[in-house]
């Protein structure tokens, strides 16, 4: 997919071009400066994701780019150099995705956040829960503008429906005063199941009451709206919003990974482990050790080491997908293995043994020897510790036999 930029300014270009490059939008970029040059990429390119216009053009003075990007259902961006109240309402209702002055470098950047957040925008899910229907359809068409999936309730218990058959629903944005279940009802009911950064909540109320915006935060929102409220408003505080679900998840994501091969760490195999445990009538665990790891480190220092950390970790990924993997410590690796028996996770393990034994690991143009030794227990009841235990032993005996092998109970 293509983005697409109208613009005569070349410095303005040359920005735009650079800031693209810096980024990581995995789009490629179209350049012309003119209404006549646009018109030429739309009728032979047919996956273009978005437009990015100027309005004043040589061929096209009043912005008649735009009414040529929104005739091909193209989300459109209006940078432009001027800020003028009436043409941006304007546009705004003919239906550009934002209307942005080219005012200074942080213009630029927001614009390149923007794309990007319309990249994202595909595959979150929004639910508008309002007894009017006509307001149901505004807010979806001015969220639909930015891409997001849109889903509809008319009151509170066909929302908490709603929920249920969409559980990847990430935001909610309900009105106040419903039938069956008003929102305030519908928030409190929800914090029983989904905390405050698992699904984001925006009231929405056209009622004169000054307290009802700290009800609906004291009741589990996130935030408030009071209607009628202006396209862009609703734009940002959803944005924001998501934004920052978004960065609680990296957080998250970056305290369960190891920084070095990316593979979750003991924190995460803790939390899991019980939960994966008890879904299964077999689990078996695997403790792994590369062999003789000192070596390597003392031999070819310790960026060879981390190298191979990283190569045998992109080699377990590939060979254990669907399994739990976690780098516990050093040069030590934990693979929990769901509905395998004994004989089957042995197997599966000698088979990686011999994957590492013959995988060339090489590091500044050197060949590395490699080797892992493997542990292997099948759980007798759902505690992870005393499976580790067990394991661990059996990695001792693969060690002292002679290393580059399994040994299970």
């Amino acid at each position: 997919m293509k983005v697409l930029v109208v613009e005569d300014s070349q410095m303005v270009s040359r920005v735009l071009q650079r800031l693209f490059q810096t980024s990581d939008i995995p789009l490629e970029t179209i350049f012309c400066s003119t209404l006549k040059d646009a018109q030429s990429v739309i009728d032979h390119q047919d996956d273009i994701f978005v437009a990015l216009v100027d309005l004043n053009l040589p061929d096209a003075p009043d912005g008649e780019v735009v009414e040529l990007m929104l005739a091909q259902s193209l989300p459109t961006i209006v940078l432009t150099s001027s800020y003028n109240d009436q043409r941006r309402e304007a546009l705004l209702k003919l239906g550009v995705v934002d209307y942005i002055v080219k005012e200074s470098r942080f213009s630029y950047e927001y614009t390149i956040q923007l794309i990007q957040r319309l990249i994202k925008n595909q595959h979150i899910k929004i639910l508008v829960t309002d007894d009017s229907s006509s307001y149901r359809q505004l807010i979806r068409k001015h969220l639909e503008r930015h891409l997001y999936q849109v889903c509809e309730a008319e009151h509170g218990r066909n929302a908490i429906e709603m929920l249920q058959q969409e559980p990847d629903i990430r935001l909610l944005l309900t009105d106040y005063e419903m039938p069956v279940m008003d929102g305030i009802e519908l928030i409190q009911c929800i914090r029983k199941e989904y905390e405050t950064s698992d699904l984001k909540i925006i009231g929405l109320s056209a009622a004169d009451n000054p307290a009802l915006s700290s009800k609906f935060i004291k009741s589990g929102a996130n935030d408030f709206l009071k209607k009628p409220f202006n396209y862009e408003e609703l734009h940002c505080r959803v944005m924001h919003n998501l934004q920052e679900m978004e960065l609680v998840e990296q957080i998250k994501e970056a305290a369960n990974r190891d920084y070095l091969t990316g593979l979750h760490n003991r924190r995460y195999l803790f939390d899991q482990a019980s939960g994966v445990m008890s879904s299964s009538a077999s689990t078996c665990l695997a403790m792994m050790d590369l062999d003789l790891f000192k070596s390597i480190n003392d031999t070819y220092g310790h960026n060879a080491g981390d190298a191979v950390l990283i190569q045998i970790a992109d080699l377990m990924k590939r060979s254990f997908q669907r399994f739990l993997l976690a780098r516990i410590g050093g040069e030590e690796f934990c693979i929990l293995l769901p509905g395998l028996n004994l004989e089957q996770s042995a197997l599966l393990m000698q088979h990686f043994c011999q994957l590492v034994h013959d995988t060339t690991f090489e590091f500044e143009q050197q060949e590395l020897p490699v080797t892992v030794s493997i542990g292997l227990a099948q759980k007798q009841s759902d505690n992870l510790t005393k499976l580790m235990n067990c394991a661990d032993e059996m990695l001792y005996k693969a060690k002292e036999s002679g290393r580059n092998r399994v040994v299970y109970e």
